[in-house]
Parts: structure tokens; C-alpha cells; sequence
């Protein structure tokens, strides 16, 4: 089998070799031996780095990401958070798409002003309650109050 030296990992995965150290030290990858000072890692690291990627990109945190690894650094996915993100990754868009709507419409309003605009106003409402409620959703998860 051919090892990759940090560098050529680093090269094939984009990620600076800085970044590589820290995943190692907090154990999210392994390298399997030292080049003289070069670490060398299986071209697996590959495949966790991938992984890795897109649990942040999906927003799971660092410690999240390496309870998504076995022991032995095989991806061990939990099914069940997998379909939390992705519900919680659901209504983002759709909370997302609702403040393009209205960004849109407030930059093609026929209106004088903004505040004259019934339909402005009605968004302004629709949006206010719904960042109350995920104020309150956000405390009830930390167990605290509004």
C-alpha cells in the first residue's frame, strides 16, 4: 500500500496541512507512521476528510464529526442525528427561502416607502414571530427560558 505524506494530503484534499495536525490531535484522523518529521497517512484519510467536509458543511461540530468514526476511523454514521440535521437543515430552507421572498419584494416594492406597503408589512409580522419562536425553540433546547 502507498502511504501520502501530509503534503500530498493536504494537496488531494485542499485542507492546510495545519488544519490536518489539529484533526489528528483531537483524534478525527490517524496517520499511521513518520517519514522522518513527515507524518504518513493511508490513502483512506481521503474518505474521512470527505466526511469530515460535509459534516461541517452540514453543521455538526468537530466533537459531533469524531463520534461519526469507529476506533479504527471507519465512519460508524449515526442514522438517527443524520435525520435530525437534515430535518433541522430542512427548515432552514425553508426559513431562508421565505427571507429571499421577501428581499426580493422589498427590492421590487412599487411603494414610496416600505412602511406603506401592506404586503412589507405582513412579512415583517410573519418574520418577527418566527424569529420569537426560534428564540424560544433555542432556549428549550439550552433548558432555559425565553
Amino acid at each position: 500500500m502507498k502511504f501520502l505524506d501530509i503534503g500530498e494530503v493536504s494537496a488531494q484534499s485542499g485542507i492546510k496541512p495545519s488544519a490536518l495536525r489539529y484533526y489528528e490531535e483531537i483524534g478525527l484522523i490517524a496517520s499511521v507512521f513518520r517519514h522522518g518529521l513527515r507524518r504518513q497517512f493511508s490513502p483512506d484519510v481521503l474518505l474521512q476528510l470527505k466526511l469530515i467536509a460535509m459534516g461541517k458543511t452540514a453543521g455538526f461540530s468537530l466533537e459531533e464529526i469524531a463520534g461519526m468514526f469507529g476506533t479504527n476511523g471507519a465512519p460508524d454514521l449515526p442514522r438517527a442525528a443524520l435525520h435530525r440535521k437534515a430535518d433541522e437543515i430542512d427548515r432552514q430552507i425553508r426559513e431562508l427561502s421565505a427571507l429571499s421572498d421577501t428581499l426580493r419584494h422589498v427590492a421590487e416594492c412599487p411603494a414610496p416607502s416600505h412602511m406603506e406597503c401592506p404586503t412589507f408589512r405582513r412579512l415583517l409580522d410573519v418574520a418577527g414571530k418566527r424569529a420569537g419562536a426560534g428564540k424560544g425553540a433555542q432556549a428549550a433546547r439550552r433548558g432555559g427560558g425565553v
